[in-house]
């Protein structure tokens, strides 16, 4: 009842202001929409609306039904949408007094103050060029100020400050993380150039070398392979938890690549892409990392026999 008849009286106040016109609404389980056949509706306008409307919640005005035949030259008066062709029977009117009356077969509070408050949350593009208010109302309004409460208590414990300086404090958290990630990601990238120098002269080249670590991503391999240049080598290279979900990169001679990498996605069980010498994709079982070093020694093995 709160949530529909806040919905009159927005409705109400927002054509009485500003012309606004509502074309439908919903009512959420958590927070009701309403929507206005305009393309826009500014921050001005939603405040100078929900300020009327709660202007009139304190005005405790009253809320009554009547029923009107519908020969009445009152219900032509009344703001609705039409009545169905076959309707018969009286006509249901749901007023606020000196604020709304309108045509409504639903359930509604007796009196505005029942309403207690009206917050509106905000508006945002709709479809069809309109625009969907976001409100809440009554009881709804108290449940989410505890919830904003309850967060902005935690915010305060997290960041040691005062909820006046929450904003400026994740502003600078923001900016320190993303200086420790550039910084992270440029000493990725020299430790990627040294190790590919150290598996260029590892005693394995020529053959299969196989490199795995806990940290890196796509990037890191592919600087690996890119400095190595493996034409002769297959280069085996993972990233992710030991046992769990990674990343994977072979490379190396391109029919070799293309014959291995669709077995070694599989044995790894993920998925991936490649081309010209390369392959690389996500793996879920990382644990199988050294069946996979088997199959491709086995290949590289069998390929020298027959030469």
């Amino acid at each position: 009842m709160q949530q529909h008849s806040g919905q009159h009286l927005i409705t109400a106040v927002a054509d009485h202001l500003f012309g606004l016109k509502t074309t439908s609404w919903e009512l959420g389980r958590l927070r009701s929409v309403i929507e206005l056949d305009s393309p826009s509706v500014t921050a001005e306008q939603v405040a100078a609306i929900e300020q009327s409307v709660n202007e009139k919640i304190r005005d405790r005005l009253p809320v009554y039904v009547r029923e009107l035949s519908l020969d009445d030259p009152g219900v032509e008066q009344v703001r609705g949408r039409g009545l169905p062709d076959d309707h018969a029977g009286p006509v249901r009117v749901v007023t606020i007094k000196s604020v709304d009356s309108n045509m409504c077969c639903g359930t509604h509070v007796n009196n505005l103050s029942d309403l207690q408050v009206i917050k509106i949350l905000g508006s945002e593009k709709g479809k069809k060029n309109k625009t969907n208010v976001t409100f809440l109302a009554g009881n709804r309004v108290l449940k989410w100020m505890e919830k904003s409460h309850s967060t902005e208590k935690a915010l305060t414990a997290l960041l040691k400050c005062g909820a006046e300086d929450h904003v400026e404090a994740v502003k600078k958290l923001q900016s320190s993380s993303k200086l420790l990630q550039k910084n992270n990601l440029n000493l990725l990238r020299d430790l990627a150039v040294h190790i590919a120098h150290s598996l260029r002269n590892s005693p394995d080249w020529g053959g299969v070398v196989t490199l795995h670590r806990k940290e890196g991503d796509s990037e890191f391999m592919n600087i690996i392979a890119n400095e190595i240049g493996s034409e002769e080598t297959l280069l085996f290279l993972t990233v992710g938890e030991e046992k769990g979900a990674g990343l994977f990169l072979l490379a190396g001679p391109a029919e070799a690549v293309e014959t291995l990498a669709p077995r070694v996605a599989e044995m790894l069980e993920g998925k991936g892409a490649g081309k010209k010498g390369r392959f690389q994709g996500k793996a879920t079982k990382m644990s199988r990392r050294a069946e996979v070093q088997a199959l491709l020694q086995d290949y590289v093995s069998t390929q020298s026999a027959e030469e």
